[in-house]
């Protein structure tokens, strides 16, 4: 069928379905069973179908498109662009555009809220301005993470329990003989790193040797890691395991490591609280939590589209999974498991 353009009725008799449970499966509306839904989207995309998008707008009365709102240095971190492929590739499974919100894009959140039907909000922090203005700008809005202001609340969330994702890593260099860990955490208010500097700090406890906690810039540069972590060494040269929070901050912490004489994988443990191109080929390769990022951008198109269909009740939170992969800088083995 790749010679004329495929018609709800192709894939109609391609998935055995009537034309109006293609039309409602595509569109999220209607009491279709989530199991036909996915099956009638899976022969959409093998036929190549592509929705008539000015149809739907006029249809529905919507402006068919939603706004993605990432922090100020996502543009150079690999975490955010695969999180962002990933909500531009579910919103047009569901006929939607995707507009890259500009960080100034908050000063106008009433004009914003006539050219987009929602709105998605990835990592907002509380002090923010532009992200509080996006809160009241009259759309659904979901976050990605958790909203920690009070004035305004999201229509819906995608969330990751990061608290856990980092006692997981506390644990694995524990049991691989780590008794001085310390943690390059983020700066800010997000979710993300309040939940990262709590987590630390109640592990510590629990365990009966505290995590030693040094901030740095949110999106902080391998430079920036690099400093911090020579700090951290001739401060207390009894650390034996560094765990850095920010996406790409991994080839840092190692070029410090090294400038300090210390081993990785030996006499010092490191991971990353992001896993992405940068940890899994640092020499060694960084243990890292891979956040799937690509899935979670989906996941936030996906809960926005559920909710503005109201196939979803607002004030929904989804959750996330994470995934541990522990390579050589932990493990002192050469390779990766992941």
């Amino acid at each position: 069928m790749t010679s004329r353009t495929v018609t709800l009725l192709d894939v109609a008799r391609a998935a055995g379905v009537s034309k109006s449970t293609v039309s409602d499966a595509l569109q999220g509306s209607g009491r279709v069973a989530e199991g036909t839904r996915e099956h009638v989207r899976e022969v959409a995309r093998r036929l190549g179908y592509r929705p008539n998008s000015a149809a739907r707008r006029l249809r529905r009365s919507s402006t068919g498109a939603i706004g993605l709102h990432l922090p100020r240095t996502a543009t150079r971190l690999d975490y955010y662009m695969n999180l962002a492929f990933g909500a531009v590739n579910r919103a047009q499974e569901d006929g939607f555009d995707t507009v890259l919100l500009a960080p100034s894009a908050g000063e106008a959140a009433g004009p914003l809220a006539s050219r987009v039907d929602g709105l998605l909000v990835i990592d907002p922090e509380a002090a923010d301005p532009e992200v509080r203005a996006l809160m009241d700008a009259g759309v659904p809005v979901v976050t990605g993470e958790r909203y920690p202001g009070r004035t305004s609340a999201p229509t819906g969330a995608v969330v990751c329990d990061n608290a856990a994702s980092l006692r997981a890593l506390l644990d694995h260099v524990r049991e691989r003989g780590a008794r001085r860990p310390a943690l390059l955490a983020p700066e800010g208010d997000s979710a993300w790193a309040a939940a990262l500097r709590s987590a630390a700090a109640q592990w510590g406890r629990d365990a009966g040797t505290g995590v030693l906690v040094r901030t740095v810039p949110f999106a902080a540069t391998a430079a920036e890691a690099s400093a911090a972590t020579r700090a951290l060494l001739d401060e207390a040269p009894d650390t034996d395991a560094v765990l850095c929070a920010p996406d790409g901050t991994s080839p840092g912490v190692l070029r410090a490591a090294a400038d300090a004489g210390r081993t990785v994988g030996a006499d010092l443990l490191v991971a990353a609280c992001v896993d992405g191109t940068a940890p899994r080929t640092g020499e060694p390769p960084v243990t890292a939590v891979d956040l799937h990022p690509a899935a979670y951008g989906r996941a936030c198109a996906d809960l926005l589209h559920a909710i503005l269909t109201s196939r979803t009740a607002p004030d929904t939170t989804r959750h996330h999974p994470w995934t541990l992969h522990p390579r050589a800088s932990t493990t002192g083995r050469s390779g990766s498991t992941a």
